[in-house]
């Protein structure tokens, strides 16, 4: 009779921590994709920076003032004039109105 009751007993100290570990990996992989979001976040806002600098830097400072709907219409307008790509948009952007 002890020994099933020890038995039954293992078996539950088992399971649950088998559950526990489960959680542990998803809240681990869970992290790992925000961290890898924040990088490649960070990684567009840094391109974004180099493009502004090398387009945009040798006229103009970095706006200081302008609302993210501002720094998107300025961008749409300079676009044409600087002869920026889209993807040169889009970094630009990502670094002015993150």
């Amino acid at each position: 009779m002890n020994s099933s009751r020890f038995t039954s007993l293992l078996v539950l100290i088992l399971l649950t921590c088998s559950l526990g570990l489960g959680t542990l990996a998803q809240d681990s992989e869970s992290k790992k994709k925000a961290n890898d979001a924040v990088a490649a976040k960070n990684t567009d806002a840094e391109q974004g920076e180099q493009r502004f600098r090398q387009n945009c830097g040798r006229c103009h400072n970095p706006p200081d003032s302008l609302s993210p709907r501002e720094v998107k219409a300025v961008l749409q307008h300079m676009r044409v004039r600087a002869m920026l790509t889209a993807e040169d948009e889009r970094l630009i952007l990502k670094y002015l109105a993150p």
